[in-house]
This record gives structure tokens, sequence and C-alpha cells, in this order.
């Protein structure tokens, strides 16, 4: 029997320095990662840390995507990489894509 897709989930610690293309880098992604059949969950909102030994975030944002194909998709999408240059010339970010259950 073949195990139905897991979904996956972009996680993005985000350092913002320029908010006003910050903003124009969000309203830019949000359709292209709906595309790939992502969902936001969580977008910068009320953060509290509880234990940082490894790492202190700043701001996360949380996608879910159908897969890790659909996550990596998104993120290798063509049309996404002048978005993304936006996010690279705006803020610092760590990304990454975890498997969900």
């Amino acid at each position: 029997m073949r195990r139905p897709p897991v979904p996956a989930y972009l996680i993005v610690d985000t350092q913002i320095h320029d908010t006003v293309a910050y903003d124009r880098y969000k309203a830019l992604a949000r359709p292209l990662a709906e595309k790939h059949g992502g969902e936001y969950l969580a977008r910068g909102g009320a953060l509290e840390t509880l234990e940082s030994e490894l790492w202190s975030p700043t701001r996360l944002v949380v996608i879910r995507f159908p897969d890790m194909a659909a996550a990596r998709a998104f993120a290798e999408d063509p049309d996404y990489a002048p978005v993304k240059a936006i996010r690279l010339g705006a803020a610092k970010c760590t990304v990454a894509i975890i498997d969900g259950m």
C-alpha cells in the first residue's frame, strides 16, 4: 500500500532591514507559494522564545506545502527568483524545509 503524501513545512527566520522592500516581497511571494499549494500558517506574529541554546529566532514564517517536492518547487520556481532577490536585499534569512507527520 502506498503511503499518502506527508506535508512539508517551509520555515523562515527573517531579520528585516528594509520594511518597504520587504512588504513588496510579501505581496509578490504569497501568490507564488499558493501556486505550489503553500498555505501560510504563521507570518511574523507574536514570538516567545522558551529556550535558545542553538539559535534565537527573530521573525518566523511557517508555510505548509502538500509535500517536500512542492516546497522545493516553490523555492526553485524561476518566477520566484526575482522575488527572492527582493527578499535578499531587504532582509537576512534562514530558510529550512522539514517533513511533517
